[in-house]
């Protein structure tokens, strides 16, 4: 049974700094792309960023291009996501997610298996 677990969700002020992780289990994860995507109430699943299997390639939303960081360790089965200079509008429920392929990996229905989520808020 795949498991994705997300931890490092929390309050924090406007300009400060969260590290999020995704712990996965019962899947090959050195075979999965991984992505992080955020939801607020009354909206669709957003992207935010992705990794491909080795960590060669990553992608991000434009909205967090320069202030979050993706990043996995294969041996320890878990993805980060290092978010800096954070916005009221970050504010959401962030959810790692897995892709069976290699490479970008943006469109949600591309990802088959999701977390529970972690909140994220953002004071001003």
């Amino acid at each position: 049974q795949v498991q994705l677990v997300e931890s490092g969700g929390g309050l924090v002020q406007a300009g400060g700094s969260l590290r999020l992780s995704c712990a996965a289990s019962g899947l090959t994860f050195n075979r999965y792309t991984m992505g992080w995507f955020r939801q607020t109430p009354g909206n669709e699943r957003e992207f935010v960023a992705t990794i491909s299997w080795s960590g060669g390639s990553r992608y991000y939303a434009g909205s967090v291009k320069g202030r979050f960081t993706i990043s996995r360790e294969n041996a320890k089965n878990t993805v980060y996501l290092e978010m800096n200079s954070l916005k009221p509008d970050d504010t959401a429920v962030y959810y790692c997610a897995a892709a069976p392929k290699d490479g970008i990996v943006v469109p949600v229905t591309d990802y088959t298996h999701w977390g529970q989520g972690t909140q994220v808020t953002v004071s001003s």
